[in-house]
């Protein structure tokens, strides 16, 4: 399974940090020629390798790390997504609801991602805070997360475990994806909810 993260921001690179930190090989890129950002990818960690935007949608599974405006210019990478799981990372505060359609932003993400398996996910928590150990008093920081593809669903909890994380699933886009989405002024119920999952 290879990894690769769209958006070199603050929550790109704080994702790509995960990974590093635990000796995942990931890549990075954005719109940009690789070369303006590949001195900052490579001091996260030799995990993480700067490519162009076509070789990094390359990878089984991405994630995307871009403002929710975005998102079109990354779409027009591929004529199809079909085989790939995309992981929507945006959050679309500031987006009237009417430019969304009435739809879950997740939903319009799938839908300008032709063929590709999408999951909501790692998006409902500041970069700050997404950040630090998800190993907090003797438990792991829950990320949520939603999609219309179960199986999907679960390799990105698999991925979230590897990563640290505790996954909670919340269904599918339409249900869960509303839980942890911005959009226009308002604030899915679960975003900013920092939750700590113990086991035993």
């Amino acid at each position: 399974m290879s990894y690769a993260i769209i958006g070199f921001g603050e929550i790109g690179q704080t994702l790509a940090r995960a990974f590093a930190h635990n000796g995942i090989e990931v890549s990075v890129a954005t719109t940009r020629d690789p070369k303006s950002f590949a001195s900052d990818a490579a001091a996260i960690g030799p995990e993480v390798t700067a490519k162009t935007l076509a070789d990094a949608v390359k990878a089984d599974t991405i994630f995307l790390a871009v403002r929710f405006e975005s998102h079109p210019d990354v779409a027009k990478a591929l004529p199809s997504w079909q085989g790939k799981t995309i992981v929507d990372v945006t959050n679309a505060y500031g987006v009237p609801d009417e430019d969304l359609g009435g739809q879950p932003s997740a939903r319009v993400i799938a839908r300008a991602f032709t063929g590709a398996r999408v999951v909501k996910g790692f998006n409902h928590l500041a970069a700050a805070v997404l950040d630090q150990s998800p190993a907090v008093h003797g438990g792991r920081r829950v990320v949520f997360l939603a999609s219309d593809d179960e199986d999907a669903a679960a390799e990105i909890g698999v991925l979230a475990e590897n990563l640290g994380f505790a996954p909670i699933k919340l269904g599918g886009l339409s249900e869960g994806g509303l839980l942890v989405q911005a959009r226009g002024s308002s604030w899915g119920r679960l975003i900013f909810q920092d939750l700590i999952k113990f086991t035993g």
